[in-house]
């Protein structure tokens, strides 16, 4: 009878251990009855999205009730401020971003604005934030990093990183530093396809490793891994499922070239199409925890109970057929579970005193304003054209951006006309620049865009709109990589609502009131 024990022994273990190095999500703003009972079979960690979130008290009452049924628990939230927010995924976020942080480049501001993140973060139960971006921002053409990173140059990147990292920490919240081994320079969005890197070792120890660097120096809990092919790296695997890139690179020695990092590395969402059209979210997860990952993160748009029982079924069957080491397995749901204890361990964000005007402060710094030609501050109601871009998946359609609401309260009237690449296509660039002229009927334009060096459709029109009304005033809300045009333009390194709201104060030259 003895064996008979072991091996059921043995195989409730090895499930328990495939449940906890999964991150799912779900569906809904409570908690599941199938999520919490696989919380009580092992699972250790749960990942949240905008869909998960309504409002603050709304977020404490789901992540109280998650952790009634297991008190040592991972919640995890891609939450990075700025154009990618789920705390305020329906109103914009209150937090520039990080190119906006950048811009101004004060590391404690960073760090003050971070904390205060964390600080909002524990307060709604959550502990561990898949951020920050530590990409180096160095292809202009990238669709889906953008403002999303400090900037191009890997030192102010890193010194921003390692602020952000330590502002998060100490308010209790685990930072998960992303895309390793750096997304910045890719022309493809791996939500979509597979990118791939040129460059060479030598350009990645010096420009992509510098910020993770940092982030390990400042002692980051997690790192997440990108799907990227890398070939000077692994010329088969991209990085989530390379033993190259992370047990090789991540986890090696410095001595060998390495990072020496030592937490919970966490793939980037299985479900992206870089890796399931190509493996299959099952096999890729296998490959992913074979090549050195400890988290299956899987849940951005693939969010029920059928996932999570079919990674766990998969990852059981890997290792019965000898493909995943079982040892491997144990040893990334123990660094889970550690994580998992250790947040529990540092408590809320009790200890980081609130901060909460310092996103608009930092807004207000990152803007930069051009004079461009004779220009009058606005003071009547005025017209805006919203050039607007496809958003990237990682964005999400659901928050809001742009100046018009923000001039509305301060201009009562003011009215906005949405143009996007498919009306230009079929009305033509001169039409559709007509049809916003008439629609202005002689009011004063500002013309909002969101890297409008990405879009040839976009840099026509507001050429074209420029020329008819010279006195536009134009806001670009995404990388300012093109020469500032219009007789008054400014740039404010990110679309959250407090850059809105930042370059609404400059264009009326006033700001709102306390009780407004």
């Amino acid at each position: 009878m003895t064996p008979l024990v072991r091996s059921v022994r043995s195989a409730d273990t090895l499930t328990r251990d495939a449940l906890a190095v999964l991150q799912p999500g779900f569906t809904g703003t409570t908690a599941p009855d199938w999520l919490l009972r696989r919380l009580g079979e092992g699972l250790v960690s749960v990942g949240l999205f905008g869909r998960n979130v309504a409002d603050p008290a709304q977020l404490a009452a789901l992540t109280g009730r998650l952790r009634a049924e297991r008190e040592e628990l991972i919640v995890a939230i891609d939450e990075e401020g700025g154009d990618v927010t789920r705390l305020e995924v329906r109103g914009g976020s209150s937090f520039p971003g990080n190119h906006a942080l950048g811009a101004v480049d004060d590391t404690e501001l960073t760090r003050a604005v971070a904390r205060e993140l964390g600080r909002r973060l524990a307060d709604c139960g959550i502990n561990l934030n898949w951020a920050p971006s530590a990409d180096v921002n160095s292809n202009p053409a990238n669709p889906v990093i953008g403002v999303r990173s400090f900037g191009a140059d890997p030192q102010l990147v890193a010194r921003h990183t390692a602020a952000y990292v330590e502002g998060l920490q100490s308010a209790g919240v685990a930072a998960c530093t992303k895309h390793f081994p750096g997304h910045g320079d890719t022309a493809v969005d791996s939500h979509h396809d597979l990118p791939r890197i040129a460059a060479g070792l030598p350009t990645l120890q010096e420009r992509e490793l510098v910020p993770f660097r940092a982030a390990v120096a400042a002692g980051t809990r997690a790192v997440m891994s990108a799907h990227i092919l890398l070939p000077a790296l692994d010329a088969e695997h991209p990085a989530t499922l390379s033993p190259a890139a992370l047990h090789g690179l991540l986890r090696a020695p410095e001595a060998e070239g390495g990072l020496g990092f030592d937490g919970l590395i966490v793939t980037d969402g299985m479900e992206m199409q870089a890796i399931s059209a190509t493996y299959g979210i099952e096999r890729g997860s296998v490959l992913a925890l074979a090549a050195g990952a400890d988290a299956i993160c899987v849940g951005g748009g693939l969010a029920d109970e059928g996932i999570v029982l079919r990674l766990r079924d998969a990852l059981v069957r890997a290792v019965r057929e000898g493909e995943l080491p079982e040892q491997r397995l144990a040893e990334a749901a123990a660094r889970v579970r550690a994580l998992a204890g250790r947040a529990r361990r540092t408590g809320t964000g009790e200890g980081a005193a609130p901060a909460p005007g310092i996103g608009l402060t930092a807004a207000r710094r990152a803007l930069r304003v051009t004079a461009t030609g004779p220009y009058r501050p606005l003071a009547e109601p005025v017209h805006v054209a919203a050039f607007t871009p496809l958003a990237n998946i990682a964005v999400g359609d659901e928050t809001p951006w742009g100046v018009a609401v923000e001039l509305a309260s301060l201009l009562p009237g003011t009215q906005t006309a949405t143009c996007t690449a498919e009306a230009a296509a079929a009305a033509g660039t001169a039409a559709l620049v007509d049809g916003l002229l008439t629609a202005a009927a002689g009011r004063r334009l500002v013309a909002v865009v969101r890297d409008v060096h990405r879009h040839p459709w976009m840099a026509d029109a507001l050429d074209a709109l420029l020329a008819a009304r010279p006195d536009t005033a134009v806001v670009e809300m995404g990388v300012p990589q093109a020469p500032p045009q219009g007789a008054l333009h400014l740039a404010t390194h990110g679309a959250a609502r407090v850059c809105a709201q930042a370059a609404a104060e400059a264009l009326t030259g006033r700001r709102p009131s306390p009780d407004d």
